[in-house]
């Protein structure tokens, strides 16, 4: 079995495995808001996780809210930014047009709550137009609420230009959140040096458990309380932390920043499975490729064969991908991401996401590589 959906939820880590099986048969099990000893213990350690992620984030400890995962986080930020309705006539969001769903439906809410959402183009190759953006801040000069672009696409694996565009909100005192939740576990990340004011992820896009995550905030003190409960998290989010969910994200993102060095051969690796294909379908199309991507994702289609039949094949041999990201997977249209960087149906409707693991190595790739091979020829003799 050929497990190549990395992008849409990893595996749980063999590191995270490890630390599970010893942590249910040895741990201490408490509320960490206890006052009793055991309650402390688990704090301490709660603790320790916090300041571990901090160190790997680039951020202060201070910074990091811990919560239930990347969806619950922009949520968050949006309601702490734009409940109160618009505010000295701010009441602009900007976006883009390859937003996840999460930001995608929070734009959406508060639409209907007084607040004009504007969109910045994006170019063919995946990359938001950076000149368009700016034309945006200049001719909504004192009326923008929010800014609201991702780091790395999930499904194309663009990065964007998210220094750039911090750089130009910092300017122009806008705040900026950028979705990271497919940059983090996935490449190098420094909040202190990325010009965010809020960022996210979830534990199960790094190795760890679903059902834990982080906002990091450049000032905490601008987040508002979303869920009533006993002041937990700085009195930013209640609700009894799930230690175990954040132990186990702390060592998954342990295990990632060990392994960054495999980052480059993964790129490597990835060029030449997209250089093969290539070779063998000269009409197949990458998706992003003359864009930064992440190394870990390539995102192919071969026009007139359907992604949705490409994935049942490679299913049947025992291999599994998406054609899109896995809040629209069942869609067989073309994705809103895509339709947002001019791809044409014929193109869109044949992609097909192949995203693999950190540490995959060459004997991975030649298996996928083989199995694609044998999905598109038997298809395209149909």
């Amino acid at each position: 079995m050929i497990y190549a959906d990395y992008n849409g939820s990893t595996p749980i880590c063999n590191e995270v495995i490890e630390y599970l099986k010893n942590r249910i048969t040895e741990g201490v099990y408490s509320n960490p808001n206890a006052s009793h000893s055991m309650g402390k213990k688990i704090m301490f350690n709660l603790e320790k996780c916090r300041r571990s992620m901090a160190k790997h984030l680039g951020c202060k400890s201070s910074q990091i809210i811990f919560n239930s995962g990347a969806s619950e986080g922009i949520s968050h930020i949006f309601y702490s930014l734009l409940n109160c309705g618009p505010k000295n006539n701010k009441n602009i969001i900007i976006t883009s047009g390859i937003e996840h769903a999460a930001v995608v439906r929070a734009c959406e809410h508060y639409a209907k709550n007084s607040y004009v959402v504007l969109k910045v183009n994006t170019n063919t190759n995946g990359v938001v137009d950076l000149e368009h953006f700016q034309n945006l801040v200049q001719d909504q000069k004192g009326k923008v609420a929010l800014v609201s672009i991702m780091a790395a696409n999930n499904e194309t694996g663009v990065v964007q230009p998210f220094k750039e565009i911090g750089k130009i909100c910092q300017e122009n005192e806008i705040p900026f959140f950028s979705d990271t939740t497919q940059y983090i576990g996935k490449t190098e990340f420094n909040f202190s040096e990325s010009f965010m004011d809020f960022a996210v992820t979830s534990s199960h896009k790094i190795g760890g458990l679903i059902g834990s995550g982080v906002i990091i905030a450049k000032n905490p003190k601008l987040l508002k309380s979303h869920t009533f409960g006993g002041g937990q998290e700085f009195g930013y989010r209640g609700g009894t932390q799930n230690y175990i969910g954040i132990e186990c994200m702390s060592v998954a993102m342990d295990t990632f920043q060990k392994n960054l060095s495999s980052l480059a051969n993964l790129r490597a690796l990835r060029d030449d499975f997209e250089k093969k294909l290539k070779d063998k379908f000269p009409k197949i199309i990458i998706i992003g490729e003359d864009a930064p991507r992440l190394a870990s994702t390539s995102l192919i289609s071969l026009p007139g064969i359907s992604g949705q039949a490409v994935q049942a094949e490679l299913e049947a041999q025992d291999v599994y991908v998406t054609t899109s990201s896995a809040c629209s997977d069942s869609e067989a249209d073309t994705s809103k991401v895509l339709k947002s960087m001019n791809i044409t149906d014929e193109v869109g409707r044949g992609v097909v996401r192949i995203s693999l693991c950190t540490n995959a190595n060459e004997d991975l790739y030649s298996r996928v590589e083989k199995a694609v091979t044998h999905a598109y020829e038997k298809i395209g003799k149909k």
